[in-house]
């Protein structure tokens, strides 16, 4: 989950490792440092704190000057948050960084030890160095491929030898990396955010493959050694989407960019009024004789999974499961070549959806990604992908990411719906006239802005915070409940209101609030009805119901009233004053909304 950068060329590395750093902090922000390669060999400046803290160490040491140079920033998963922790690390001829966890670091250090080599560091990345200087014969390249041989677990290695002046050599597996050759020298990240500013051809190197990154080429070899050209890609958007524009945080200029980000993943898969993903290169096929569909996600993406089913089932007959990822590779699931999985990541490298679905393909079933980054780990692995267009996502919590997946969920429990002729072609095309609707209501929702922050002020001191709701509205208040807790850190639950009384209630009391979600018609006056059982009990209530709902005078303390919109399409502009709520909360406590606590963007281990 740290980031990753390199750069060798023509000009000084120092601005390109530190602009971006800066870009990658939302991949960690516990320490970070940089080394270069300068007329007095490696030097490296790294310390505790943000990158700014780095920047300013930098600015002190302007001597350390030299062409090429990795950094790093931390998101700390061996050893505390210090200076001596953070990376790069130094063993002999070796200086490297590295993104991941080496599970079998002990055994390593051990076998090192036994040979006189011992870390200063508490870091498993310390004993990657150690490993590959032990080996080291002259011979780059059999160092790197004898040292990641007895490595058990993930990585992405950016490698200087000390007796190699202006070369850079990566490997990976599992953790991304990307890379690009530009006119003013190469440069390789563990995300393309790093390199949008100088170049929109890139190339995500490949598992086990290593890459010599020189000035003026990067040469890539397979696992057989064989040197070949990568598959270049294209970035389709520019550095201004990955900055803040003129937003205090990126957290809501990513919530008001979603009636985009929606009209770009639905309006070029609707044909005719009928879901159509020709253009993505999903063929029907993979939809037919499927007998049940598991979906797997982590955290937000798990969310949307959770809506996904819903809709899936309500629609197309068709049972599903959603299982949380680091769940379903150790349950030994039952999955068989009847069996659709549907993995839902943001950034397509989430360490334990990449696994779920390699299992998944193992034991036969179709694989379906939906991820919002091209060439990412989870979109090769799997049979076909529906890429989200949400652009890139700085902040932590997941806000624009989450609703694309949603759209693309709909999307395909339609298709479903229309191949399994469970309702009409023209009962669809009504849907779905209907969904197309969507990213116009939700930029109507974004009007919550003013509303949502007024209500905030009565939650920034609150212990405690329930959500409750039953069906889409359950599902998405796990959703709401995760915002808030990732980014307040106030606890928070979601419930199923209907299981209130099977004990959770228990834990109402006085002035305790509540988030209530009553938006669809069918279970509408049951859901009211636990509003008025948490109400007796002293609970402040948020409601949150559609246009035309009424509910009697002094049973909340806020109603909220939702455009109007279908009951099924109603998550789209729900969602958006719960991610509101959270923002706001956050930024009333003082807290920094974009970099909560312990948290990372994107979790490449396990």
């Amino acid at each position: 989950m740290c980031g990753i950068i390199g750069f060798v060329g023509h000009e000084d590395a120092k601005k390109y490792l530190i602009d971006g750093l800066q870009t990658l902090e939302y991949r960690g922000y516990d320490s970070s440092g940089i080394s270069v390669y300068t007329e007095q060999g490696i030097q490296t400046m790294k310390t505790v704190g943000k990158v700014s803290d780095l920047k300013k160490l930098v600015a002190e040491n302007p001597e350390i000057t030299g062409n090429c140079g990795i950094g790093h920033t931390r998101w700390a998963t061996h050893g505390g948050v210090t200076a001596t922790n953070a990376h790069p690390h130094t063993a002999g001829r070796i200086t490297l960084i590295h993104n991941g966890i080496i599970e079998n670091y002990q055994e390593l250090q051990d076998e090192l030890a036994a040979k006189g080599r011992v870390p200063i560091s508490q870091t498993d990345s310390e004993i990657a160095a150690l490993l590959f200087d032990s080996l080291y014969d002259n011979d780059p390249e059999e160092a790197i491929l004898a040292g990641v041989a007895k490595i058990k677990g993930s990585y992405g290695f950016l490698i200087l030898f000390e007796d190699q002046p202006d070369v850079i050599y990566a490997i990976r597996q599992g953790s991304p990396l990307v890379a690009a050759n530009t006119p003013k020298g190469s440069i390789i990240a563990s995300d393309m955010v790093a390199l949008v500013s100088y170049t929109k051809q890139f190339f995500v190197l490949n598992e086990n493959h290593l890459a010599k990154i020189t000035p003026d080429e990067i040469i890539v070899k397979n696992a057989q050694g064989h040197v070949y050209g990568p598959t270049i890609q294209h970035i389709t958007w520019d550095i201004g989407a990955a900055q803040k524009g003129g937003y205090d945080y990126f957290m809501m200029k990513e919530i008001k960019e979603q009636p985009t980000a929606l009209h770009n993943t639905i309006a070029p898969r609707i044909v005719n009024d009928l879901p159509d993903f020709s253009a993505d290169h999903v063929p029907d096929d993979i939809f037919k004789d499927v007998k049940n569909i598991i979906i797997t996600a982590c955290g937000t993406a798990m969310h949307a999974g959770l809506i996904g089913r819903n809709m899936v089932e309500r629609l197309a007959r068709i049972p599903v499961t959603v299982e949380i990822a680091s769940e379903f590779r150790y349950q030994n699931p039952l999955v068989d070549e009847n069996t659709l999985l549907i993995s839902i990541s943001q950034s397509g490298e989430t360490a334990d959806t990449l696994a779920a679905v390699k299992l998944a393909k193992e034991r036969g079933a179709k694989t379906l990604s939906v991820v919002n980054v091209k060439g990412s780990s989870i979109a090769r692995e799997s049979d076909h992908v529906l890429y989200t267009h949400a652009g890139p996502e700085i902040a932590v919590a997941s806000t624009k990411a989450y609703s694309v997946q949603l759209s693309v969920m709909y999307l395909i429990a339609m298709k479903l719906t229309l191949l399994n002729q469970t309702k009409t072609e023209e009962e669809i095309q009504a849907l779905v006239r209907e969904f197309v609707k969507v990213p116009e209501l939700v930029e109507e929702a974004l009007d919550f802005d003013n509303l949502a922050e007024s209500v905030a002020n009565s939650l920034v001191k609150a212990e405690d915070i329930f959500f409750v709701g039953r069906g889409l509205d359950y599902a998405l208040s796990c959703e709401g409940s995760l915002k808030l807790k990732e980014i307040s850190y106030i606890h928070s639950e979601a419930y199923a209101a209907g299981e209130l009384k099977h004990g959770t209630i228990s834990l109402i009391t006085d002035n305790v609030p509540v988030i209530a979600l009553a938006t669809q018609p069918d279970v509408f006056a049951k859901v009211i009805s636990n509003v008025e059982e948490v109400r007796s009990r002293g609970a402040r209530v948020i409601l949150l119901t559609n246009e035309d709902s009424s509910v009697k005078p002094g049973l909340c303390d806020h109603q909220i009233l939702l455009p109007k919109i279908h009951p099924l399409f109603t998550p789209f502009v729900s969602v958006i004053f719960l991610q509101y709520i959270a923002y706001y909360v956050s930024v009333k406590k003082g807290l920094n909304v974009d970099q909560p606590r312990n948290l990372a963007k994107s979790v490449t281990v396990e």
